[in-house]
């Protein structure tokens, strides 16, 4: 609990999209699809990697992190969010409300740094394709994934602490859906320059030097694809990283525009939407943007269903 001069605030409450009741039941309505897909999604492409041996490379591996972390990213905001919705109550314990922005943006920052590892993962195996087996091994793409998870873990925490040891006005209203940091920090009532800095540097590590580490490995990728004379091996090397592009611009673009935006430039509204597009909309389409553009991935899926559909037929002929 965060304790005031006056006040002890034990909770805290979301105006979420009441500024807007004709539409906020379609709103409602759309999260709600937006994370059964997600969920659905997601689910099948971690299953269809972990169960086909053909898809036991590193770019999977790392694909199934991605998905993993993106199930926990949206579930931690639209899960409570939905509840509330369908109880009539728009609140969240203090220590709820930390969990909520922790996991949030946990699984966001490691996002921004696995994107960049898949990006130099593309790189050794477009570039280096001799190499790549002895450069990405197996012990390679697990540090790899596991500093990630690391990294993300590390500086949300520190994010989160700073942000929520502030002393609050008296306040408990929060100006949107989910416990964003942003929207809580506006209700701190003493000097928040500090924290504003610690939040700087953090976006700048996570947010333009991964994005920076993705611009190298691409330069490097497309004018390695411009020497290929074979048009079926130039098509194959830019399916490869169509749909990481793709999520990259996605997320990279949402995350930008939310916070490394100029301070001049505040609208909460703005911010809500833009909030439903990376916690909503691009954990639904990555499985989606992988698996249209992945001819390995909708294989996986196909003898996928036709093998569960084998085992229901075999089980019902059995009755």
């Amino acid at each position: 609990m965060v304790k005031t001069n006056s006040t002890v605030i034990s909770s805290f409450i979301f105006l979420g999209f009441t500024h807007y009741p004709k539409v906020e039941s379609t709103i409602i309505v759309l999260c709600l699809l937006m994370y059964l897909v997600t969920l659905l999604g997601n689910i099948v492409l971690i299953s269809v990697t972990i169960l086909d041996s053909h898809l036991h490379t590193p770019m999977y591996f790392f694909l199934s992190n991605l998905s993993f972390l993106d199930i926990w990213y949206t579930s931690s905001a639209l899960v409570p969010m939905l509840a509330n919705f369908v109880s009539g109550k728009n609140t969240i314990s203090f220590s709820g409300c930390a969990t909520q922005m922790y996991i949030s943006l946990a699984m966001g920052s490691t996002e921004c740094v696995l994107l960049s590892m898949m990006a130099f993962d593309r790189y050794v195996a477009i570039c280096n394709p001799l190499r790549y087996p002895i450069v990405m091994n197996k012990r390679v793409c697990v540090q790899i994934a596991a500093g990630s998870w690391v990294a993300g873990c590390l500086t949300s925490l520190v994010e989160t602490v700073s942000v929520l040891h502030q002393s609050l006005c008296g306040k408990n209203i929060i100006d949107h859906f989910t416990c964003e940091i942003l929207a809580v920090l506006k209700l701190v009532c003493v000097d928040t320059s500090t924290v504003q800095l610690i939040m700087l540097v953090i976006s700048i590590l996570l947010l333009p030097m991964p994005m920076l580490l993705i611009c190298i490995s691409y330069a490097f990728i497309l004018s390695n694809i411009l020497r290929i004379t074979s048009v079926d091996g130039r098509s194959k090397a830019f399916s490869t990283c169509a749909a990481h592009l793709t999520v990259v611009v996605l997320f990279y673009g949402t995350a930008l525009s939310m916070y490394l935006k100029p301070s001049a430039v505040d609208s909460q509204e703005i911010d809500k939407f833009m909030a439903l597009v990376y916690i909503g909309l691009t954990p639904m389409l990555n499985p989606i943007i992988y698996s249209l553009r992945n001819k390995e991935v909708k294989a996986a899926v196909r003898k996928l269903l036709i093998r569960d559909s084998l085992c229901a037929l075999l089980i019902h002929s059995n009755k």
